[in-house]
């Protein structure tokens, strides 16, 4: 799931010069990291709504630690996901 999560950043972010093993799946998304931004951040929530069918509530106080790395988002995704 974590590779995964990976190439879905690198897709949904146009992130050309940056290969999946070069993302630490630990490492912050924003600031330092990969720098990401409130932009990127959508664009991430639709991507994950879109492939995997959860919901990211912008107003939700939790959202911001599902936000804090690759590994956070892949547990995220892991527990909430829609099954087909």
């Amino acid at each position: 799931m974590i590779l995964e999560m990976k190439q879905l950043l690198i897709e949904s972010l146009n992130l050309e010069d940056i290969a999946a093993d070069d993302i630490d799946p630990d490492a912050p998304l924003f600031r330092e990291g990969l720098g990401l931004d409130s932009i990127d951040a959508l664009e991430i929530a639709m991507a994950l709504q879109k492939k995997y069918g959860v919901v990211l509530e912008a107003s939700s106080s939790d959202t911001r630690q599902h936000f804090r790395s690759v590994r956070a988002l892949a547990d995220f995704v892991s527990t909430h996901r829609k099954q087909p």
